[in-house]
């Protein structure tokens, strides 16, 4: 598993499949010990959640008896790298910046019969 990207406004790594591997369980007996769908619960371990309640958060760290910062952890980006503004594409991918022209000329939109 990989962290979820910066640019998705945010760097956290959840650590369900560590967790559960540690502890011999699977995620449809921590779904129905903590009450949260497996469907939810897999997009929170693929990190592809963008929110977790309080709650929920408490009955997974109930249920695998960890702390909360054992289930998600910061990956360490620098914060300029975070939050910074893109370079513009072409320079991310090494090209030069083209321009397009801005009209034609009238022979290009005249209508050959």
């Amino acid at each position: 598993m990989t962290p979820a990207e910066p640019e998705d406004g945010h760097a956290i790594h959840c650590r369900l499949d560590e967790l559960l591997a540690e502890r011999g369980m699977t995620l449809t007996e921590l779904s129905e010990a903590v009450g949260v769908s497996i469907v939810n619960l897999s997009v929170l371990k693929n990190d592809r959640a963008r929110a977790i309640r309080f709650s929920t958060l408490t009955a997974i760290c109930r249920a695998l008896d960890c702390t909360v910062g054992e289930v998600l952890t910061m990956s360490h980006v620098p914060p300029a790298e975070a939050t910074g503004p893109k370079a513009p594409t072409h320079e991310r991918f090494g090209a030069e910046r083209q321009t397009v022209a801005s009209s034609l000329d009238d022979s290009a939109l005249s209508n050959h019969q």
